[in-house]
């Protein structure tokens, strides 16, 4: 696939697939309603914040790293045809995963909205769901042992404080 075309595709499916689970979702839950579960609740929407923006920028990293390394798209009719390892992938394996159920636990905390949570553990069961059972399937029938090797080596869901070295194992 051309970059230029892989380009546009993540940058649609970003708005599309990420702008549902931490836009379009929350919104419909809360109505983006602004509540305080309990007294003193300012230093914890602070944190809600850095949660979000933080979530936001390494999702979108992520993105752009399979454009770049990749030279295809998160979405799986137009997946990357080269294995992504690079940038935050050598620290864990889920990055975007992980970047999204930050951003909605910073939603939770911003906006005070238990309900948030509640959908953060709905939106972690169902992504381990997929990741497991499709995946992990389907990265280890294209890529093979070079997929395996980063199975083993690389954390799926906790980071690694230092980032995986493919030429070190």
């Amino acid at each position: 696939m051309k970059r230029s075309t892989a380009a546009v595709g993540s940058a649609l499916f970003f708005v599309v697939a990420p702008g549902t689970v931490i836009g379009l979702i929350p919104w419909l839950l809360t109505g983006w309603q602004i509540h305080d579960p309990l007294p003193y609740w300012a230093p914890l929407r602070v944190v809600g914040a850095v949660f979000l923006i933080a979530g936001v920028a390494v999702a979108g990293q992520a993105f752009v790293r399979f454009v770049v390394e990749g030279l295809g798209t998160p979405m799986p009719v137009a997946a990357p045809g080269r294995l992504v390892v690079g940038g935050l992938y050598r620290h864990v394996r889920n990055p975007m995963y992980v970047a999204l159920l930050v951003a909605i636990l910073g939603e939770a905390l911003l906006l005070g909205q238990v309900s948030l949570l509640v959908y953060a553990a709905v939106v972690g069961v169902i992504t381990n769901l997929f990741v497991r059972f499709y995946e992990e399937p389907t990265l280890r029938r294209r890529f093979g042992e070079q997929y395996e090797a980063y199975l083993r080596a690389v954390p799926g869901w906790w980071p690694r404080l230092h980032p995986w070295n493919p030429g070190k194992g």
